[in-house]
């Protein structure tokens, strides 16, 4: 595909990456030289500078020409007015746009071909929050991933010494919880991927990910590690965007407590969160966390926008007794030094976010794209279309599929996706070597390799037959 994008901010440039790596041809468009100078060095794309909201330098980045438009620059109103320039102008197919106010999602009509043209709006600040929220939900697990509207839960563990598989192979899974379905899909052991049979071992220290429905996945972290208590308290660190947004989600459900740097913004959030103890003051100020009861903290989160405040205060947290430490690092570099050191999850905010531009962007009918391992894995639902004529995978067992070594199948979804206040009714299957796949299926793959992408895009495929 032909791509533009504006702006080469943290979001930005992880998309440029992620898609360069697939053989597209990326334009990236702003207003820092020598931003665009650094990502040039590195990767293999044309860059513009100057300001992505005026129409010629547009047309510089050849939007005439582009399949794809990608704005997320750090302001709302020049995302919204390329989209718009790129509607009226260059008949651009896609537009994509960040959009970081909420005020946009209580007027969707903004958004329509007749006002800003947007055919896609993504927030990443708010696919954070929920992935945050939902690692408090699960508090034994590093990833918790959903896809088919929450009814899988593709989640990764660590395996410690104690839990009941660990030593053990994985075929026994079935002995321990026969009346759950499972399929592990991949086994990480010292950052080495491993695609498990039945006579794979699981050893201590293993990050094991697994597919099942989501409503089993918590009696399936029990067989890996010993069921942690569940999260009661909360300190988060930095009260900016992001920060805001979890205390939001999180103030009703659980003690929290939000420590910010800044006193005006401290005072606003005084203001804005209702049931939240927020402080004025320094996270990695030993006496503060001190004088907190940071050793009675179930959970301690990092989220200002600096990483090394990040890293210092998670580590620091941690020292003094928190249970369990997350920090936002964007830096590739330092979240693979720090994950699962002294630091329990590091996270990367671009990368979480990924995944919402990857699905639009996919060849075949994606459903949903999760970027995983910082960018190295990824899980992708596809819809199966056509028929046993048209299609490689309709009408075949998954031992039948000619699918490259490291893609594993772990579940299907079929049946027809609920109308509005209907219930779902639609049918979990956790793939096996006899299941059979069917035309309409949402197929959910792992893949321990984004490079393996393309490959099954194409196996996917309908033939032309089928139009």
């Amino acid at each position: 595909m032909n791509i533009v994008i504006l702006g080469a901010g943290q979001v930005g440039s992880s998309v440029a990456e992620s898609l360069v790596s697939e053989a597209n041809e990326i334009t990236i468009v702003d207003a820092d030289t020598q931003r665009l100078a650094r990502l040039q060095e590195r990767l293999d794309l044309r860059t513009v500078a100057g300001n992505a909201a005026l129409p010629s330098i547009l047309e510089r980045a050849g939007l005439a020409d582009a399949d794809l438009l990608i704005a997320v620059t750090q302001s709302d109103q020049t995302n919204l007015c390329a989209c718009r320039t790129a509607a009226t102008l260059f008949r651009t197919p896609t537009k994509i746009a960040r959009l970081r106010s909420s005020d946009y999602t209580r007027y969707p009509q903004l958004l329509e071909p007749k006002n800003f043209a947007v055919d896609f709006s993504i927030c990443p600040e708010q696919i954070v929050t929920d992935y945050i929220v939902k690692l408090m939900e699960f508090p034994e697990a590093l990833q918790v991933l959903e896809f088919a509207d929450g009814l899988v839960g593709l989640v990764a563990v660590r395996a410690i010494p104690g839990g009941s598989l660990v030593g053990r192979p994985v075929s026994d899974l079935r002995e321990h919880i026969p009346h759950v379905d499972v399929r592990i899909a991949a086994i990480y052991r010292r950052d080495q991927a491993i695609v498990p049979d039945g006579d794979t071992l699981i050893e201590a220290g293993d990050e094991v990910f697994f597919l099942a429905a989501t409503r089993d996945s918590r009696q399936i972290i029990g067989e890996l590690r010993r069921r942690d208590r569940p999260t009661r308290r909360i300190l988060i660190a930095g009260g900016g965007n992001i920060g805001e947004r979890v205390a939001l989600a999180s103030e009703g459900r659980y003690q929290v407590k939000v420590i910010e740097v800044n006193e005006a913004r401290a005072q606003y959030l005084g203001s804005t969160l209702k049931h939240s103890l927020v402080l004025a003051g320094d996270a990695a100020d030993e006496n503060l966390l001190d004088a907190e009861g940071i050793e009675d903290m179930d959970l301690f989160l990092a989220l200002t926008n600096d990483d090394e405040n990040n890293i210092m205060s998670a580590l620091l947290a941690k020292r003094l007794g928190a249970r369990r430490v997350l920090a936002l690092i964007n830096r590739r570099i330092y979240a693979d030094l720090l994950q699962a050191d002294r630091i329990d999850i590091a996270i990367s905010p671009a990368q979480i976010s990924i995944g919402s531009l990857l699905a639009h962007v996919r060849r075949g009918d994606v459903a949903a794209v999760h970027s995983l391992r910082r960018g190295a894995a990824e899980a992708l639902e596809l819809v199966v279309h056509g028929d046993i004529a048209t299609c490689k995978v309709v009408g075949r067992r998954i031992e039948q599929l000619d699918l490259p070594h490291g893609v594993t199948v772990g579940a299907i979804v079929r049946g027809p996706e609920p109308g509005p206040g209907e219930s779902d009714r639609r049918q979990v299957l956790i793939a096996h070597h006899d299941t059979m796949i069917e035309s309409g299926d949402h197929v959910i793959l792992f893949l321990i390799s984004k490079e393996l992408v393309p490959k099954v895009e194409r196996y996917f495929q309908v033939g032309l037959g089928f139009f």
